[in-house]
């Protein structure tokens, strides 16, 4: 049902089995089964959870696979009742994503225009820079997760709109915003490319075994620009730039429902934790558009 009606991806799906598996083992092993355990009885899979010290995070991931399968269930008339459905969510943490500046974000981009400039020389360098510059600024100026970003179609380079299409998680798709500064990035690395690019199906082809440049390795060498812009390097990776277009925009008066859709995000829930504002930001929203502190009332 979650692949078919909701479009969930295949790890998705397999942790959800996982999980199922998982707990009518441990259901089976007390004399009862998932088909007709009770609330008590999902209660002490927690509590025994508890007592090893697993994790609330994958507690919490156990309890969603759990209720979702009770009120599948349920909405299917196969049980009259949902266990699962006062189970108390495990407290836990969320930490907040890392976060770059709007700042250090501009300083990449002057540390790479800069290395650029120095490499008219070596032609090999100036493409493996001018290729990381239009990934850089696909990557901040739509947001796309790396895995949408590096295989990238090669049409792009002959895309006029100001929007292309994506297809994300689940198979869900959306349209990406490309920038002015994304265009002019891409055509410079295309001429630098020449052949190569036009033989491929893919934006930023490689000789890897996908045919496309990996995950991996855009992420090494923008660890390397990091540390060149003197940025700590633990500090940046593709996600945190994504991270980094979504909270920049919302810092700047963005809509969260719009970022939502500009994500890829099924849950608003998710935009809201990944798309904090900062404390200060917060504080100055509710003075400054809160009725109650309308100073003329």
């Amino acid at each position: 049902m979650i692949a078919a009606e909701r479009g969930a991806a295949a790890n998705t799906v397999a942790a959800y089995r996982r999980d199922l598996e998982s707990a009518e083992e441990w259901l089976t092993k007390r004399k009862t089964s998932l088909d007709t355990a009770t609330t008590a009885d999902l209660r002490k899979i927690f509590d025994a959870m508890d007592r090893l010290g697993i994790k609330a995070s994958t507690a919490a991931r156990k309890r969603a696979a759990l209720r979702q399968f009770y009120a599948f269930l349920y909405t299917e008339g196969r049980r009259a009742d949902d266990p699962a459905q006062m189970l108390a969510a495990p407290k836990q943490a969320r930490p907040l994503p890392k976060i770059l500046s709007i700042a250090e974000v501009d300083r990449l981009f002057q540390t790479l225009q800069a290395a650029i400039t120095a490499a008219d020389e070596w032609p090999q360098e100036r493409l493996r820079l001018l290729r990381m510059l239009a990934l850089l600024e696909l990557l901040y100026a739509s947001g796309l997760r790396v895995s949408e970003l590096v295989s990238l179609p090669s049409q792009l380079v002959k895309s006029k709109a100001g929007l292309f299409p994506i297809k994300g998680k689940g198979g869900r798709e959306r349209l990406a915003p490309i920038s002015d500064k994304a265009h002019s990035a891409i055509n410079a690395y295309a001429d630098a490319a020449g052949d190569r690019l036009k033989a491929s199906p893919f934006l930023f082809p490689s000789d890897s075994e996908s045919g496309h440049l990996t995950r991996q390795a855009f992420a090494r060498d923008l660890k390397d620009l990091a540390g060149l812009a003197g940025i700590a390097t633990h500090k940046v990776s593709p996600h945190v730039l994504r991270h980094a277009f979504a909270s920049h925009l919302l810092q700047n008066g963005a809509d969260l429902r719009i970022v939502q859709q500009l994500l890829g995000h099924a849950d608003i829930s998710t935009t809201q934790i990944y798309t904090h504002l900062p404390d200060e930001r917060l504080k100055g929203l509710v003075r400054d558009l809160h009725p109650l502190n309308d100073k003329d009332g």
